[in-house]
């Protein structure tokens, strides 16, 4: 294992030092969400999977942003993390939530590795590392009651990629900034047409991160990804079922 020291509680020498929300919002898993900040600091910047600037507000802006989404994910549920790229939001809600069943998806080679050096340092025997894109893993995983994603792409194409990995009924989580409400209006079209039924942008976080984190849910009926995706969908299970039975 690369990474087997022990981090200070505090924080240690490269993330700033743990907010006492922290300790409230990761309660017993608090250690572990230190040791993923230290992580983030060191190695994170090493491998150019977070910026140097962003070390001395880790905690504000990634760690509890990301956490706080705990507030809106159902309980006891599968949840596809997509574009997980240094583990945000995966990692975080992973912490908080035991009764989740996680898998952290992306596509690049370093950060995966890193994604699976994360998950058996903290032991989040309830999460899974998967390299790929969205596109490439649709019916290959099995389909999951949320998708998350955070600063991955514009909403709508963003959409594209994780609505069609959902089970009927289930519901896209995407954390966004500013101009949540703009880019919901912009993609309501492509989100109509890829089976979303309900849309709404929350507001998570009361008192413990400030300003609080934006959500936009976006909730789908019985065709998650619409005609053309269930179309894909059935084509790429009738391709696993063949390639297994040979």
């Amino acid at each position: 294992m690369r990474y087997g020291r022990t981090v200070p509680r505090d924080g240690g020498s490269g993330a700033s030092p743990a907010p006492e929300q922290a300790r409230e919002v990761f309660g017993d898993r608090f250690a572990d969400a230190v040791r993923y900040a230290e992580l983030l600091a060191e190695a994170g910047v090493q491998r150019g999977l977070i910026g140097p600037r962003e070390v001395p507000r880790l905690w504000e802006r990634h760690l509890l942003n990301c956490a706080v989404l705990s507030e809106v994910v159902p309980e006891s549920v599968t949840v596809c993390d997509v574009g997980s790229g240094a583990g945000l939001p995966g990692i975080p809600l992973a912490l908080v939530r035991e009764d989740l069943k996680i898998t952290l998806l992306e596509p690049l080679l370093r950060r995966t590795t890193f994604l699976t050096e994360v998950v058996e340092l903290l032991g989040l025997n309830h999460v899974t590392v998967v390299r790929g894109r969205a596109e490439e893993v649709m019916g290959k995983l099995t389909p999951v009651h949320v998708v998350t994603a955070r600063a991955v792409a514009p909403l709508d194409r963003l959409a594209t990629w994780g609505i069609p990995l959902l089970r009927p009924y289930g519901e896209m989580l995407a954390l966004k900034g500013d101009t949540a409400e703009e880019e919901l209006k912009a993609a309501s079209t492509a989100l109509s047409k890829l089976g979303a039924v309900e849309t709404s942008v929350l507001h998570v976080g009361e008192g413990v991160v400030d300003p609080l984190s934006t959500v936009v849910r976006v909730e789908v009926g019985e065709s998650p990804g619409g005609v053309r995706f269930a179309a894909k969908r059935a084509k790429a299970a009738r391709t696993g079922r063949t390639r297994r039975r040979r």
